[in-house]
């Protein structure tokens, strides 16, 4: 692919993200030594950088010494496994965001294993420099989630036979959509022209509908569910 046409466009990308990640600490654990040669030496978050490694015990040594509120790693590591490493982060603290280079768009179990283990957003290899970055940045800074569109048709199950209590309301998808985006209860309020209190009352009942954990857990069941519309991230922006 020429991406000639697209050069002013990544480089605004890059300007946006490197913006996404002001506050950030952030630590990044990828298994090509060329491409995190690259993040390292590039413009995306220098300021925000703590700690890089190519394995899963070194990036999970630098999790634990700089506690970040972000990493961002690839599935295929020199030793350990991306996917594994998702899970030792989230259960040392679940409120780290991770954002997971997927090598191979087939590898169907260890996606699903990394969905399970409460991954913030997917991003697809081949799929870099189309926008996608820029989207999951927004998408999980304001508390949402984000999983590349070419991976939905893995996840998409019929809502039937879920064990749901009830079922979602229109309300209750309008507000479960706008979470996915990650809209805060604020902007959800606006968009819908309700109350923030309104919101957070809609929140507690879809929750318990779907038995989640919390509002970013209850975005995934209602993604995967295909009780919502996954979140569009064609924009190139």
């Amino acid at each position: 692919m020429d991406f000639t046409p697209r050069l002013e466009q990544i480089r605004q990308n890059t300007r946006q993200i490197d913006n996404l990640l002001r506050d950030a600490r952030l630590v990044v654990c990828l298994g090509n030594r060329a491409m995190l040669s690259l993040f390292v030496g590039g413009q995306i978050g220098q300021r925000n950088l703590v700690g890089a490694a190519t394995c899963e015990s070194s990036g999970m040594g630098l999790v634990e010494r700089h506690r970040p509120t972000m990493v961002f790693l690839s599935d295929i590591l020199e030793q350990g496994s991306g996917i594994s490493l998702v899970q030792r982060i989230k259960r040392f603290r679940p409120s780290i965001h991770i954002l997971l280079l997927i090598s191979q768009e087939h590898r169907q179990a260890a996606i699903q294993e990394a969905i399970q283990a409460g991954c913030d957003g997917l991003l697809v290899e081949s799929r870099l420099g189309l926008g996608s970055a820029t989207a999951a940045l927004h998408a999980i800074s304001g508390g949402g989630i984000y999983i590349d569109r070419s991976l939905t048709d893995f996840y998409r199950q019929d809502a039937s036979g879920t064990g749901l209590l009830d079922p979602l309301s229109e309300r209750e998808k309008e507000v479960l959509t706008l979470v996915a985006r990650g809209e805060t209860n604020a902007e959800i309020g606006q968009q819908l022209f309700i109350t923030t209190d309104t919101v957070k009352t809609h929140l507690r009942n879809l929750s318990s509908k779907l038995q989640a954990r919390d509002r970013t857990h209850a975005a995934v069941l209602g993604l995967r569910l295909g009780l919502i519309d996954w979140p569009n991230d064609e924009d190139p922006g």
